[in-house]
């Protein structure tokens, strides 16, 4: 039923998405920076 799973391989799709992951955490850090950038700037 899923033979052609059977020739993907593993590592490099589990790489993919621990690279992905990584991606989006930098991103969520980013835009948590930048809220309380904007946060500490807006007290002036």
């Amino acid at each position: 039923m899923l033979d052609f799973l059977a020739d993907i391989d593993v590592f490099a799709l589990e790489m993919f998405f621990v690279g992905l992951l990584g991606l989006a955490g930098l991103a969520i850090a980013f835009v948590a920076g930048t809220v309380i950038v904007n946060l500490f700037r807006g007290q002036r």
